[in-house]
C-alpha cells in the first residue's frame, strides 16, 4: 500500500499544479473520511483494537483513488459522503481488506456518480490556463474552443454523436499528455500516471499482465473504431491518454483483492476492462468506462480464477 501511495503521488503533484488548493482540500479529505470511517466501522463491529487495520495504509489508497477519481470542484461535503460510501459499503461490510468484492474507490465513486450527477460532470479549467480558476463548463457545453470544453471525452461522446470533431480533441494529445485539460483531480495527466505505473513495476507491487491487457485492448478496439470512422472516433492515443484509462489500468485493475490471481486470469480480466471501457465510451451515453467496466469485472474476477485455477505439482487439472 506504501508502494501505491509513493506510486500516485506524482499524479497528485500534477494534481496540485492544474488545480491547485482544490485537488489538496480533495485529497486531504477524502483520505480522512476514509480513515475515519474505518475506525468507526471497527468501533461498530467491537474490534480489540480500532486502529489495528488502519496500519495497513488501504484506507488512505481508497481515499486518494476516490480523490483522483472526482471533479476537482466537487463539494467537500459531497467528498464525505463518498468516502464513508466507500469505506463502509465497499470495504468493512464485507468484513474489511481482503474480503470486499468490489474495488472501495470505484463503489463511492459509483454512488457519488448516481447521487450527484450534475456535479460529477462539472468541470473547471486547469489554473495553468486560467490563473483564476475555477472556470466553471459542463459536460453538455459544446464551445469551439477545445481547451475550455468539459473534458475531452466529453467532447469524443459529441463528436460520435455529430458524426464529426475527433480531430478538435486529437489535436489536444499534447494536453492530454501533460495534463492540461480539464477532468478528475488524479486522471489529466497520463506523463504523471505512466510515472507512477512504472515506479509499480519496478518495485514488483503489480505485474505487467493487467494494465498491458487494459492497454492492448483499448488501443486495438479504439484503432478499429478510428478506422471505420476517423471523423467521429479519436485516435487510440488519445483515448488512452483520456478520463481514467490508465489510473484505471495501474492502480485500480490492478488491485490484488478485487483481481483475479493467476496470470492468465490477469490477462482476461484486463482484456475485459479495455473492452467494456471502450464499448461504454463508443456505445453508450456515458462518456467514460472505466470505473463501471472495473466494477463488472470485479464480479467477475472469482469465475475467472475459477476456470483459471492453478493445477498443483502432481495434481489433476481443474480440481
Amino acid at each position: 500500500m506504501l508502494d501505491v501511495i509513493i506510486g500516485l503521488s506524482p499524479a497528485f503533484i500534477a494534481s496540485v499544479i492544474f488545480f491547485r488548493a482544490y485537488a489538496v482540500i480533495l485529497t486531504a479529505t477524502c483520505i480522512i473520511s476514509c480513515v475515519f470511517t474505518e475506525f468507526l466501522c471497527n468501533l461498530l463491529l467491537k474490534k480489540k483494537n480500532p486502529f489495528d487495520s488502519l496500519g495497513d495504509l488501504s484506507a488512505i489508497v481508497t481515499g486518494m483513488i476516490l480523490a483522483f477519481s472526482v471533479p476537482p470542484i466537487l463539494p467537500v461535503w459531497a467528498a464525505i459522503i463518498g468516502s464513508a460510501f466507500a469505506i463502509a459499503v465497499g470495504k468493512m461490510v464485507f468484513g474489511g481488506l481482503g474480503a470486499n468484492i468490489f474495488n472501495p474507490a470505484m463503489v463511492g465513486r459509483a454512488f457519488l456518480t448516481l447521487s450527484f450527477g450534475m456535479m460529477m460532470t462539472t468541470w473547471t479549467v486547469p489554473a495553468t490556463i486560467d490563473p483564476n480558476m475555477p472556470t466553471i463548463v459542463t459536460s453538455s457545453e459544446s464551445n469551439v474552443d477545445a481547451r475550455t470544453q468539459a473534458t475531452p471525452l466529453a467532447l469524443s461522446k459529441q463528436a460520435i454523436k455529430s458524426g464529426q470533431g475527433a480531430q478538435i480533441v486529437n489535436e489536444q494529445l499534447k494536453d492530454l499528455f501533460y495534463g492540461q485539460v480539464g477532468g478528475c483531480v488524479g486522471e489529466t495527466s497520463a506523463l504523471a500516471l505512466l510515472i507512477g505505473g512504472l515506479y509499480l513495476l519496478a518495485r514488483k507491487t503489480i505485474t505487467i499482465h493487467t494494465p498491458l491487457a487494459v492497454i492492448l485492448a483499448t488501443y486495438i478496439i479504439a484503432q478499429i473504431a478510428n478506422l471505420l470512422n476517423p471523423n467521429a472516433n479519436i485516435s487510440p492515443w488519445a483515448h488512452l491518454c483520456s478520463g481514467g484509462l490508465l489510473i484505471g489500468a495501474f492502480f485500480i485493475a490492478t488491485d490484488p483483492v478485487t483481481s483475479p490471481l493467476t496470470i492468465r486470469g490477469m490477462w482476461i480480466f484486463g482484456i475485459g476492462v479495455g473492452a467494456i471501457t471502450m464499448l461504454i465510451r463508443i456505445a453508450g451515453e456515458y462518456p467514460e468506462g472505466m470505473m463501471f467496466s472495473i466494477l463488472i469485472m470485479n464480479a467477475f474476477a472469482p469465475l475467472i480464477d475459477k476456470f483459471c485455477r492453478l493445477t498443483p505439482v502432481g495434481g489433476k487439472p481443474n480440481v
